[in-house]
């Protein structure tokens, strides 16, 4: 075979595959007297020819220049020593025309009795070259800007794109530093970064920056830029060269996707109507608009009832009926403003009208003309201000929530020159849909925020009846809309024999359901002590009914309210007793009470605290103290002493240093405590009772012992009849010395001894009989013919209330009669 001049490879072995990098490679297999013995199908797409064209012929024929045995020789010889040859030779195509390609032939081997050589071929591929033209056109019709700057940052050269970029011509960039002709565009900062590439060799890659060129004044644009430094051959650093990209779409794209996304955390970041429409005008200015303006229609304002909304059933006013909510602007005090927050306002941009705000689509005036005819006729001073302020461009946005138009919200601009586009339009309504998602439900949970307020303060008492035994005051404080309302209550109860009751008690939860419980365990409370239950007894069929309620709650078909249903409660019931200056009271895991003595001593006396309300199986525990005269007690709940500031017990001790100043009246004292322990709202709502006690002196109570002897009833009914006639009272002689007579007949009668008979004088006159039975007194309607079992009807008919309580020596029943 013969080769033009070829290079001999190094010395190969390991047989044939040895020497071939790819498999793609055309081969074939020449005999050493030059006839092709074997054929690939790459050789046959290589030359167009196949196997049965070739196998058997002079390989010869196949090259596309005149044989040379003396090269071909030498190459075999070369091959029998056991060296590969490669070289490049030309061969010839079935159709004629030339292949050029890369040879390579084998170390010989031997296949039976014939020797062979294995000849591999690759054609080659032209190296393109790029000429002087398309280089040149390349660097200066590329769309990236490009240039290059020597040691002292001066333009030695540049491309057109460049040249449009910043609009200073090229014959004025050349030989001058960019901070002498582009200051607008953060000069320093760039020529800082060219200046650390000079020095470190390090390129910067994709610096992003915003300015403003003489290309295009009154816009700014975003660029993406890249520095890296020339170099000559010693490595040295001759000057920096640096491309530039227009990356403004993308810039606004990506700048308008994080601002609707930072409105997601900065608008409705309460439950406040005003406050959520407030924070869209701020959050637009300066990010969006120059001026920004929310009004709401007036029954999303308001918190009694549903008012007249519009709809898209039915014709809507030429004008909607709206209040400014929010208002914000760059100039300072909102100047632009014809109408300030808190005011009516009927504004929409002519020649619009309400049904503006039922359709929901949005208004664009990329320009706004005050001169024109529809604005100076409907918004005369509207249009004033466009002129006075430069107002040039107005999107206004309808707020819609839930298929419900709650108002409008306009952006202006002004001192911005760039007009609102198109794309602008979609970033104003995504702003305006979430705020008024916000506003929507801010509304919805002050209506309903408003009604469980309006539900608790109905059901807690309007006004505190202590009679001559205490003076009493309370200060409630509800929660923070944030909290909801919760289930604080507290009350004072009147009972027979100059006692009263009082009690105080936290509702778990928050809400309307909490308000409605606390309703209920109220009323439960006043029914228990009526009926004259001691305080661990009341506490433990209230601890039933908070049982019964709860089952109730959970058994119900609906899963959500079983989920949100009453749970439990803590209370503190105590009665005290002004004759005696005695108070019983439990509790049922409330905290405990203050006590204030009269000269300044603070104590917080502990009955067994006893488990919530609700948990059942656990009995409480009463316990007795004294108070003088003038002592000072208080009831609170937890609210007023626990904060995250403080713990409860350091919260008890500031409020009993607050009770004792004795230079305020009961009801400042009581506000005065609540304001300075809990200056600021809360989540939890607050309770204080205050009570200062009175004692019921000699004066006002006289009893007596009575024999077992229906003879006796005579002499007592005479002292008693004596005794009022004493206390001033002879109007009341008669009626007392019947409902004696009956009293204390009955006891002698029907009770065991010991039998006693006490009058007390308060607010009104009391009659009481104690004896030594336990059975209950029962009123019974006698017939006509019966000669007896009237003496309780009687009593009841002539007393203003009568009742029976029991004691641990047996009962007492009394009468009362209001004072003339």
């Amino acid at each position: 075979m013969d080769a033009p001049r070829g290079r001999p490879d190094a010395p190969t072995s390991g047989g044939p595959r040895a020497l071939f990098d790819a498999s793609s490679d055309a081969a074939a297999v020449v005999s050493g007297r030059g006839v092709v013995l074997g054929w690939t199908r790459a050789a046959q797409e290589l030359l167009g020819q196949t196997a049965a064209d070739v196998v058997g012929t002079p390989a010869a024929r196949l090259l596309a220049i005149p044989g040379d045995p003396v090269r071909v020789a030498g190459v075999a010889e070369r091959c029998r020593g056991g060296m590969g040859w490669s070289g490049h030779i030309p061969l010839r195509h079935r159709d004629g025309r030339r292949v050029d390609a890369d040879l390579r032939v084998s170390a010989s081997f031997r296949i039976g009795d014939d020797e062979c050589f294995l000849i591999s071929a690759r054609e080659q591929r032209p190296q393109w070259t790029v000429g002087q033209s398309v280089l040149d056109g390349f660097l200066t019709r590329s769309p990236i800007g490009m240039a290059v700057m020597d040691t002292q940052l001066r333009y030695v050269w540049l491309n057109d794109t460049l040249e449009r970029f910043g609009g200073v011509p090229r014959e004025q960039r050349l030989g001058r530093r960019l901070s002498e002709l582009l200051p607008g565009l953060q000069a320093d900062t760039i020529e800082g970064l060219m200046r650390k590439v000079l020095d470190t060799g390090v390129p910067v890659t994709d610096y992003e920056y915003v300015g403003w060129s003489w290309a295009d004044p009154r816009r700014r644009h975003a660029y993406s830029t890249s520095f890296f430094p020339l170099m000559d051959s010693d490595n040295v650093p001759t000057g920096v060269c640096y491309m530039v990209t227009d990356i403004t779409e993308r810039w606004n794209a990506r700048q308008l996707l994080s601002l609707v996304g930072e409105a997601g955390t900065r608008i409705g970041t309460t439950l406040d109507v005003l406050w959520t429409a407030q924070e869209l005008a701020d959050f637009a200015v300066p990010r969006f608009a120059d001026f920004v303006v929310v009004d709401l229609l007036e029954p999303v304002l308001s918190t009694e009832g549903h008012g007249a909304w519009l709809t898209d059933a039915g014709p809507a006013p030429a004008k909607p009926v709206m209040r400014r909510a929010g208002l914000s602007s760059v100039r300072e005090g909102c100047p632009e403003a014809v109408v300030r927050v808190g005011e009516l306002v009927d504004f929409v941009p002519p020649p619009h009208d309400a049904q503006l705000l039922v359709r929901g689509d949005p208004i664009l005036i990329p320009v706004l003309d005050p001169s024109d005819e529809l604005w100076v006729a409907e918004q005369p001073a509207r249009a004033a201000s466009i002129r006075e302020f430069g107002l040039h461009s107005l999107i206004s946005a309808p707020m819609r929530a839930r298929n419900t138009a709650l108002g409008l919200t306009t952006f202006i601009r002004s001192l911005n020159p760039v007009s609102f586009q198109p794309d602008d339009v979609l970033v104003a309504q995504e702003l305006v849909a979430r705020a008024a998602l916000c506003v929507d439900n801010a509304r919805r949970y002050t209506r309903e925020h408003t009604a469980a307020v309006t539900l608790q303060r109905s059901l807690l008492p309007q006004a505190l009846a202590g009679g001559t035994a205490l003076e009493a005051a309370s200060s409630y404080r509800p929660a923070d809309p944030s909290g909801g309302v919760g289930g604080d209550w507290f009350d004072v109860i009147p009972l027979s024999g100059a006692r009263v009751g009082l009690v105080i008690g936290d509702v778990v939860g928050h809400g309307i359901t909490a308000a409605a419980a606390m309703g209920r365990l109220r009323t439960a409370v006043q029914t228990l002590a009526d009926m004259e239950m001691p305080p661990d007894e009341l506490l433990a069929h209230l601890d039933d009914l908070v049982l019964r309620l709860s089952e109730e709650e959970q058994s119900g078909e609906d899963v959500q309210r079983s989920t949100t249903g009453f749970l439990g409660a803590t209370c503190l019931y105590a009665v005290y007793d002004p004759v005696t200056r005695r108070c019983t009271m439990a509790r049922a895991g409330h905290p405990p009470p203050v006590v204030v003595t009269p000269d300044g001593q603070v104590s917080f006396p502990e009955p067994p605290p006893g488990p919530p309300l609700g948990l059942g199986g656990i009995a409480f525990e009463a316990t007795e103290i004294e108070l003088a005269e003038n002592s000072l007690l208080g009831l609170y709940t937890d609210g007023l002493v626990e904060a995250a500031d403080r713990d409860m017990e350091h919260g008890m001790s500031q409020l009993g240093e607050l009770l004792c100043r004795r230079d305020l009246d009961l009801d400042t004292l009581c506000s005065s405590a609540v304001r300075h322990l809990v200056p600021t709202p809360q989540s939890d709502d607050i309770a204080l009772l205050l009570a200062r006690t009175h004692a019921l002196g000699a004066e006002h109570v006289v009893s007596w012992e009575v024999p077992v002897d229906p003879a006796a009833v005579a002499d007592v009914r005479a002292r008693a009849t004596r005794q009022v006639e004493a206390w001033g009272y002879g109007e009341l002689a008669m009626t007392t010395e019947l409902i004696v007579s009956e009293l204390v007949t009955n006891a002698i009668r029907y009770a065991e001894p010991p039998i006693r008979l006490r009058l007390l004088r308060d607010s009104r006159l009391t009659c009481e009989v104690a004896d030594g039975s336990s059975t209950a007194p029962r009123l019974r309607h006698a017939r006509s013919t019966d000669e007896g079992g009237r003496g309780l009807f009687l009593v009841a008919q002539l007393a203003h209330r009568w009742g029976a309580r029991y004691t641990a020596e047996g009962k007492i029943i009394w009468a009362e009669q209001e004072m003339p």
